[in-house]
This record gives C-alpha cells, sequence and structure tokens, in this order.
C-alpha cells in the first residue's frame, strides 16, 4: 500500500503541474510539495523536491508526454496568469475527466487545485466509490538543495528518497 500511495503522490505530482507542455518553468532548487487529497481515506502527503532546469524540463516533457498519449481532450488556457487545464485521459480501462487550476509564480510558490471524476476500471484503493476526487498541491520553494541531494532527488515525508532520474533510468528512458 505504502508503494501504491507514492506512485499516487508521484503521478498527481507530476501529471498535474506539467499536464501542460508550455508550463513555465519552476526555479531551480529545493521545493517543499503539499498534497492534499479531500474526500478520501489517503492522508495528506508532504515531500521535497530538488530540481535544476533540465530535470524540471525532463518531468514536463516526459510526464506531459504520457499525458498527451493518453487524453482525448486537453485544453489549457493562461488567462491573467491564472492557468486552468481541463482534461479527458484513460488508462486503461477507467478514464478521468480532470479541471485544474494553477495559481502563484513558479520562482516562489504556487497551488495546483484539481478536481476528477474517474469511471471505469477496478477501484483503487482509499479513493471514494464514486471516483471523484479533489486535490490540493502546494508548491513552496525552499531555498537551494541541501549538500546531499542532487536534481531528481524527491525526499518522501515518510524517510524515503527517490530521483526520477534514477527512475528514467531503469526504465531505460534517456537522461534529459
Amino acid at each position: 500500500m505504502t508503494r501504491r500511495l507514492v506512485l499516487l503522490a508521484a503521478i498527481a505530482v507530476f501529471a498535474f503541474p506539467a499536464a501542460a507542455l508550455d508550463m513555465p518553468a519552476r526555479k531551480p532548487g529545493l521545493w517543499e510539495l503539499k498534497m492534499a487529497f479531500e474526500g478520501n481515506k489517503i492522508p495528506p502527503r508532504v515531500m521535497q523536491q530538488c530540481i535544476d532546469a533540465a530535470t524540471d524540463k525532463m518531468m514536463n516533457a516526459d510526464f506531459g508526454g504520457a499525458a498527451q498519449e493518453n487524453c482525448s481532450k486537453r485544453d489549457v488556457q493562461n488567462t491573467g496568469g491564472v492557468i486552468t487545464i481541463d482534461s479527458v485521459c484513460k488508462f486503461g480501462s477507467a478514464t478521468t475527466t480532470s479541471h485544474a487550476v494553477v495559481t502563484g509564480r513558479f520562482d516562489s510558490g504556487y497551488t495546483v487545485d484539481v478536481t476528477s471524476t474517474r469511471a471505469g476500471g477496478a477501484p483503487v484503493p482509499g479513493m471514494p466509490a464514486t471516483g471523484s476526487t479533489h486535490m490540493k498541491l502546494e508548491a513552496k520553494w525552499l531555498g537551494a538543495c541541501a549538500g546531499d541531494q542532487k536534481p531528481g532527488d524527491m525526499m518522501m515525508g515518510n524517510g524515503m528518497k527517490m530521483n526520477v532520474l534514477e527512475l528514467q533510468k531503469m526504465r531505460g528512458a534517456p537522461k534529459p
């Protein structure tokens, strides 16, 4: 169950802010990400992510590209600095319809507010039976990465650390 939550968290962190390939680049350094899921049994998650320009671009391209391949609709609007993303995506036998609103600045802090409805597919543990979810991600730039951190490192609130570049290598994908 812990691995499934980590995977869900990683997907949420990348998929929603990176759903549009034209999202602004985040400031390099250490970012704190607080994720809260309303209306289900998944507890709030806090993690940190060390990025540089290359890893931020890679995450946008990798996860944004995956969204493009699986989504029949992906409408992105930027009105006065508020980015809205409406999408319909199919993963296996499940279809997810989402509305995301991104506000803030990518050099200091931003918020992603996502409402989704999932239909079809097997039930997801911890998620409501209706398939409707509301997730809020608050991201805050903390400063430079710590001395023992390298770009791509994600530090989970449970002490687990993983690197997205190493995950890419395991999948056989090219490094940025």
